[in-house]
């Protein structure tokens, strides 16, 4: 497998090198993007959502097609505080299952994160857009908050009262060691995650943003490759997602979807909303794919929230 994977990325890296990047769109059509496309839907998300960030990445993997300071999309330190598979058997059990996209060999991509099962009457094969939520802002819930009211409440009860002392003198002394002693937090009030750092590059063959991880464990430690896995779909762990060099940076290896199927199924979402009388943006692109790829990693909590319309209705 690893012999063939390493065959065909060659052939993909020969074929890319000899042919130009898209200019033209065909957004609406095919559902991949044209470079000056990547860029504008790239500074839309980054606008929306200042967790990310355009990076330029090692100067020695620079893409000359894309602007030096613009090669590719990050957000760090994003939460994970669940692994994928205890996600699955949830939605597993409530029956909630789509397939986003199936060919003749049965290769599809199947969602199991956010979606209830689908409608009968719906277009077969494709989430409802309603399901995927794509308006709807969500902030990340996986810190707890510490200080809640009804602390706050035993903490004013705590308060001495001014007049049970003889004299001020007496309080102070009294209060003294309150004051002048620190205390350490106790650890188990603080919620330990793994975290990533995820980023978007822009894959020249395929035409179509790709998504790369790179995990840290609870003590800020590179996450092993096979570890990884853990927080991914299963049903794409080990199918559509991949241990490989990351485009633009030098160290260490990295997780990737693999974007063979990104088109294929951001057309069939394009489809559904024009359906519905609406016309997608393009520079809006991003945030729909995101929602996609919610499906693949359910539990690394990234920010791909928008309160704005998708597009404009025809």
């Amino acid at each position: 497998m690893q012999v063939k994977q390493k065959v065909y990325e060659l052939y993909k890296g020969t074929v890319a090198r000899v042919t130009g990047p898209r200019t033209g769109s065909s957004f609406l059509k095919t559902g991949v993007l044209s470079v000056p496309e990547f860029i504008l839907a790239g500074d839309n998300l980054v606008a929306k959502c200042p967790t990310w960030s355009w990076e330029a990445g090692d100067p020695s993997k620079r893409e000359p097609y894309l602007p030096a300071d613009k090669q590719f999309l990050v957000t760090r330190n994003v939460p994970c505080p669940r692994r994928a598979i205890s996600v699955e058997e949830e939605y597993d059990a409530a029956g909630a299952e789509v397939v986003l996209d199936d060919d003749e060999d049965g290769e599809g991509w199947l969602a199991t994160h956010g979606l209830q099962a689908s409608n009968p009457e719906e277009e077969e094969g494709i989430p409802s857009m309603d399901k995927l939520d794509i308006g709807k802002s969500e902030g990340i819930k996986s810190i707890p908050l510490y200080f809640d009211g009804s602390k706050k409440e035993e903490e004013e009860e705590d308060i001495p009262d001014m007049d049970t002392y003889e004299d001020t003198q007496d309080y102070l002394a009294a209060a003294e060691p309150s004051y002048f002693v620190a205390e350490e937090p106790d650890d188990d009030n603080i919620l330990h995650t793994r975290t990533y750092d995820v980023s978007i590059t822009y894959d020249k063959y395929y035409q179509t943003p790709r998504v790369w991880l790179t995990g840290y464990d609870e003590s800020r430690m590179p996450l092993k490759p096979e570890l990884v896995f853990e927080d991914i779909s299963q049903d794409h762990a080990r199918k559509t997602v991949t241990i490989e060099d990351h485009p633009h940076l030098l160290a260490g290896k990295h997780a990737s979807v693999h974007p063979c199927k990104h088109a294929a199924v951001m057309k069939k979402i394009v489809d559904v909303l024009m359906s519905r009388g609406v016309q997608p943006e393009v520079d809006k692109y991003l945030f729909i794919f995101l929602k996609f790829i919610a499906s693949v990693i359910p539990t690394i909590e990234y920010d791909y929230t928008m309160d704005f319309d998708l597009g404009s209705t025809s």
